[in-house]
């Protein structure tokens, strides 16, 4: 799959983008909302990996101006300190995901595959 991963702490996105790539995934980084926004004005990828936790921008707000212009991309939410009412903001929002991010290595395949069913034209059997 061709991701956007939009996360603000460099370190961590290396070792995401990485392991996305290990896992044939190609990944486009971007460390603050404003560059996975202006990104997604040129391209569009299979899904976004997003943090909620993003200096100015924050990732419900980025979720958003993503609905507005793409209600349909699937967009993963990555946190390690989300709050109850952030939560409940982008599941509202249609979110395609939510992964703890102390979890996010484990879990990301999952959310992936799950994401990639959805695409799937059911079988009309």
């Amino acid at each position: 799959m061709k991701l956007l991963l939009i996360e603000d702490d460099e370190a961590v996105a290396h070792v995401l983008a990485e392991a996305f790539g290990s896992q044939g995934h190609e990944t486009a980084v971007k460390y603050t909302g404003e560059d996975g926004l202006a990104y997604l004005t040129r391209e569009r990828p299979d899904a976004v990996v997003l943090d909620v936790r993003l200096p100015r921008l924050n990732g419900v707000a980025v979720l958003r101006e993503i609905r507005a212009t793409d209600p349909t991309l699937p967009v993963i939410i990555m946190t390690g300190l989300a709050t109850p009412g952030e939560i409940a903001e982008v599941r509202r929002l249609g979110v395609a995901e939510i992964v703890e991010k102390p979890e996010i290595l484990r879990h990301f395949s999952e959310a992936l595959a799950r994401i990639a069913g959805r695409d799937r034209p059911q079988d009309a059997t």
